[in-house]
């Protein structure tokens, strides 16, 4: 195996996506709007967390924000995961969180993932994976599977799931096909159903390949980011690139794909449309997401390992009402009742469309399996859900809001409110 800097992002083991550098701690929260978010300017500050943290060896570990958002995250206002939560909150499910680690303070006490956090193995470095230098894997938790505060602030999709972390990455963020195969299998003999892969890597290698076929005899589902979270890439990364990998892009506030986009054609054995630099199955909000972090406090995050949390706890959601769904019935249930972007399926750019939580779970009592014992798909007759009394949550779909110290507070972020007019007309995914 290739050495991994215990330090340095910039040191990167053999394979590894090499990321840009991380906003810092008091780093002012990214507007999506100045990037193309699709929402208007204006964010107070909060810290954002990051997918790497090249400074670690000069400034320490990622601080706590010191700073608590008092509303929902905008994501969770246009998903709506509550809509579903009478169904299922996940319980029951384990998510894996392959990447960083997961700070061990979120499973005690009053953290956000209290007494439903188990710390798997530290691949790389000293001790288990309850710590969590870059964060990063802490965020994608409480995306998952963060329990509402008191206040209202912003929840994880599936806040009854349990989460399995196991550190794959050094204390920089960095990591290679070995430390991701290994993760993969940890989880995977961990128990868990549903595993989110964070970190990508470049190229492809037979321990990771072999790792993706060891996931499935076991029955996980894997779902992982099309690219690393601040930069675009011109090819596949991987364990997305595989088959059999739930690959996830990111949404804008406005309901567009946020970035991405290949500036050149992928070869034709990657399995990617051309002009994209992965195959895409599915995507979900990743921009200016709220999300509880390491040591405390709210953080905002973007990118498309964010739209994957969010995705492997609508698939938590989903194994909560429907235990029985095999790895790959969970896949296509997931990409058959996402919301359809009116286009020949898949799209290009967004796959199969958005990921729909309430769909795919209320789906459950009238799916239908395919010829030959393929995955659940809706019936001819679609499940109804009745709308919210107040559907003003769906005009201010955008909606990011925190109380800062000294009185900052966030200010909503306008958007779009297109999961109503969606064509949901597409054909089905074979």
């Amino acid at each position: 195996m290739a050495a991994v800097s215990a330090v340095a992002a910039w040191e990167a083991p053999a394979g590894a996506v090499r990321v840009a550098a991380a906003a810092g701690p008091t780093a002012v929260a990214a507007v999506p709007g100045a990037d193309g978010g699709g929402a208007p300017a204006g964010a107070a500050e909060l810290p954002a967390a990051g997918q790497t943290l090249p400074d670690v060896r000069q400034n320490g570990c990622r601080k706590p924000s010191g700073r608590v958002a008092d509303r929902a995250s905008w994501a969770q206002t246009y998903l709506r995961p509550e809509a579903v939560w009478p169904l299922s909150r996940g319980d029951g499910v384990t998510v894996a969180v392959i990447g960083s680690g997961v700070d061990a303070s979120t499973g005690a006490g009053s953290g956000a993932l209290a007494g439903r956090l188990t710390l798997g193995p530290r691949l790389h470095g000293e001790g288990d994976a309850g710590r969590d230098c870059v964060g990063h894997g802490t965020v994608l938790a409480g995306l998952i599977a963060g329990r509402r505060t008191g206040d209202g602030g912003p929840s994880g999709i599936a806040p009854g799931a349990k989460v399995l972390a196991v550190a794959a990455t050094d204390d920089a963020g960095s990591t290679n096909a070995d430390l991701l195969a290994r993760g993969i299998r940890a989880a995977a003999d961990g128990g868990a159903r549903i595993a989110l892969v964070a970190a990508p890597i470049a190229e492809p290698a037979q321990a990771l390949a072999d790792a993706v076929g060891y996931a499935a005899v076991k029955g996980m589902l894997l779902v992982a980011p099309v690219g690393p979270d601040s930069q675009a890439v011109a090819a596949p990364v991987y364990p997305a690139g595989y088959p059999g990998v739930l690959a996830v892009a990111a949404l804008g506030a406005d309901g567009a794909p946020a970035g991405g986009a290949a500036t050149e054609a992928p070869s034709a054995s990657s399995g990617a449309p051309a002009g994209r630099a992965s195959r895409v199955d599915l995507v979900a909000p990743g921009m200016a997401l709220l999300a509880p972090g390491p040591g405390g406090g709210t953080f905002t995050a973007s990118g498309p390992s964010y739209a994957a949390a969010l995705v492997a706890g609508a698939a938590a959601l989903v194994l909560g009402r429907s235990p029985s769904l095999t790895a790959e019935q969970l896949a296509e249930r997931l990409r058959a009742t996402a919301y359809r972007p009116g286009t020949a399926l898949p799209d290009q750019a967004v796959g199969w469309g958005t990921v729909d939580p309430m769909t795919a779970v209320a789906a459950g009592s009238a799916a239908r399996p395919q010829a030959g014992g393929g995955g659940a798909v809706p019936s001819a007759e679609p499940v109804v859900v009745p709308p919210p009394a107040d559907r003003s949550a769906e005009r201010l779909a955008a909606a990011v809001a925190g109380a800062g110290l000294g009185g900052a507070a966030l200010v909503g972020l306008a958007a779009a409110a297109v999961r109503a007019g969606r064509n949901r007309g597409g054909r089905r995914p074979e």
